[in-house]
């Protein structure tokens, strides 16, 4: 096996004695070989197996002459829009043109089409013809069923209609892709292979054994309740060891997801990590500024993968899944020993995690044979009475970490579930955590304070980060220490009114807690936030629920997170007057804002304000004389 680069042109087929490719990748990032970029781990996993891949990354979409350079491949092409949705990745939540793309070359965004992947696979179509065409990573997999599409605002049918393509691959996809190479190599016609775990596909008929049929696309577009009734039983049917096949009917063809692929073992992760990537950008980029994405990834380790979360408005459960498996500690450290020999690495190991970093086995027990729980979560409302909350291995892993020569600090930066750490009754992890892995700071997603929004999002009572908030700062005093917690917070979630985000503004003044970054809720598909975005129905319970939409509204919400911002102040005083709250406009302790002279001649209730705001003056110059008098007779 060669150590390089794979071939992104014929020049380099050349070199490697090539005279056609096996697999023709087509992706919508630049080409990375490092591991985090799930191009790069599916074409190695390829190579290991015998298959010769070569990689168009980024081609121009205008016309056919970038798909047409490597020539037509052996067995067929395999596309991918990138690490992110190719709109999130081009717009932000208010619908607006990002200008920074960070997996293209020199950050440059407009390198790739919106809806990427149904762009390539048509002009696959137009240059190829019916030769077999594998669809997979993130855009595909949460966009697999008939979804909600924000920028759209309607559902739309799955892409595996729009792109027509013959197979689309969903979650991680390691295991399919060498089934499906294996059957296509065998000869076998790619409209045959319709039984691999973890794949969908298209079928002239719904008499598909041990199945479930969901509501069909035209149900969906014509009833919201049968979306969300669509989007519950996915999201209920996502394990590999319980899950049923499910069909969903659009027009007069069926689209058949398979059930999932069982996550990989802890042997094929350590395989999957120890593949000769060349942890890179590849050097044709070099002259556009590299590509902005490695910076973060080059020098972090992957610990894990899945998540028993269960947030609502995070599509890990959809993609990942729910049961965690992790690469071993030696392959961990090995990978580190190699790290530390880089002529860029400077002493730091940025991050050892995963989607949820204190998460490094499954969630209990039961889950090793029969997966998630089906309509329970591990961690909401309350943790479940099985949760194995234990931090002594992955403190095992963090303690040889430190101990390697060259290494001065190794920080945990991919999120710590803190309603987790929480329940672990042994304290080591959390000293330690304070004492060696954080930089002054540390970052945690409490998301809200209200109650009412935390149980949209699937998120445990405020009481319970408020009980972790007060032990960090303890252990912290008890070392000496100087650091404190930055919150994500999210704003406009469904089910969050403006009384809400007054009740999170208000929290955010009481523990002095000035947010620098604010998300509002962005609509992505496959996630049950999105669901009930567009349903205003919470699909577990079919209960309806406040949904905020109006931009006007969405803006108000958001500013009362950053209500010390002048540009704000018109926005959360109307906000404030929306929910009823003129007692915050004021100069008193609780109040928000102070009010403006525009504001007293504008607003009805201007006169109270401005007496109330006589009285507090008035009160200050008396208790203000008080004190002189006094100090007058002392």
């Amino acid at each position: 096996m060669i150590k390089d680069f794979l071939p992104i042109c014929k020049d380099d087929m050349q070199k490697r004695g090539w005279d056609q490719l096996d697999f023709l990748y087509i992706c919508g990032d630049a080409y990375v070989d490092h591991p985090s970029f799930g191009h790069a781990i599916i074409s190695r996993v390829l190579e290991k197996h015998g298959y010769k891949v070569g990689i168009i990354a980024l081609p121009d979409w205008k016309n056919t002459k970038d798909f047409k350079k490597m020539g037509r491949p052996r067995l067929g092409v395999l596309v991918s829009a990138g690490n992110m949705d190719s709109m999130v990745n081009h717009y932000t939540a208010s619908k607006k043109r990002r200008h920074d793309d960070a997996y293209a070359p020199g950050n440059k965004s407009g390198q790739r089409p919106d809806r990427a992947t149904i762009v390539y696979c048509n002009r696959i179509r137009e240059v190829f013809g019916n030769i077999p065409i594998l669809i997979g990573g993130i855009e595909a997999s949460l966009r697999r069923f008939a979804h909600y599409d924000y920028w759209d605002d309607k559902i739309r049918r799955s892409i595996l209609l729009d792109s027509r393509a013959d197979i689309l691959m969903y979650g991680m996809g390691e295991h399919q892709i060498v089934e499906l190479a294996d059957c296509l190599d065998a000869g076998m016609n790619v409209k045959d292979i319709t039984y691999i775990p973890g794949t969908c596909y298209l079928s002239d008929t719904n008499e598909i054994y041990d199945s479930i049929e969901i509501p069909s696309y035209e149900e969906c577009i014509g009833q919201k309740k049968a979306y969300a009734e669509s989007c519950r039983i996915q999201y209920y049917e996502q394990n590999p060891y319980t899950g049923k096949i499910l069909v969903q009917k659009h027009g007069d063809k069926y689209l058949v997801q398979n059930r999932p692929s069982p996550p990989l073992s802890t042997s094929e992760l350590d395989a999957v990590y120890s593949l000769p990537y060349m942890k890179n950008y590849h050097p044709c980029y070099e002259k556009d500024g590299g590509i902005e994405a490695i910076k973060e990834v080059k020098f972090s380790l992957v610990s894990s993968r899945g998540c028993f979360g269960g947030c609502n408005f995070c599509a890990l459960a959809f993609h990942q899944g729910r049961i965690v498996t992790a690469r071993s500690q030696r392959s961990i450290i090995q990978e580190a020993e190699q790290m530390v020999w880089d002529p860029d690495f400077k002493g730091y190991i940025h991050d050892v995690g995963g989607p949820t970093a204190n998460f490094r086995a499954p969630a209990c027990s039961k889950q090793y044979k029969t997966g998630a729980c089906k309509n329970k979560q591990c961690l909401f409302p309350k943790p479940c009475k099985n949760l194995n909350a234990d931090h002594t291995e992955y403190l095992s892993l963090l303690r040889k970490l430190r101990e390697i020569p060259k290494v001065k600090k190794v920080f945990i930066r991919s999120g710590i579930r803190f309603d987790y750490l929480i329940n672990d009754k042994n304290d080591n992890f959390f000293y330690e955590l304070c004492e060696h892995h954080i930089s002054g700071q540390l970052k945690v997603a409490p998301e809200h304070v209200s109650d009412n929004v935390l149980k949209y999002m699937g998120k445990p009572e405020n009481s319970v980060y408020n009980k972790f908030s007060r032990k960090f700062y303890e252990i912290n005093e008890k070392l000496g220490k100087k650091q404190y917690l930055v919150p994500y917070l999210m704003s406009s979630h469904p089910g969050s009114t403006l009384n809400d985000a007054v009740e999170l503004a208000l929290y955010l003044k009481e523990h002095n807690i000035n947010p620098q970054q604010v998300q509002d809720f962005y609509p992505t598909p496959g996630t049950i936030s999105t669901c009930m975005f567009y349903t205003g129905l919470n699909p577990f319970t079919m209960e309806k629920l406040y949904v905020p939409k109006t931009p006007k509204e969405k803006a108000m919400q958001r500013a009362l997170l950053q209500y010390k911002n002048p540009d704000n102040y018109k926005l959360v005083c109307g906000a404030l007057k929306l929910a009823h709250r003129t007692d915050l406009i004021g100069f008193g302790p609780n109040c928000l804002i102070r009010p403006r002279k525009e504001e007293w001649r504008n607003d009805k209730n201007g006169k109270d304000i401005k007496r109330k705001n006589r009285f507090a003056k008035n009160k200050k110059r008396t208790e203000g004389r008080s004190k002189r008098t006094e100090t007058k007779r002392h």
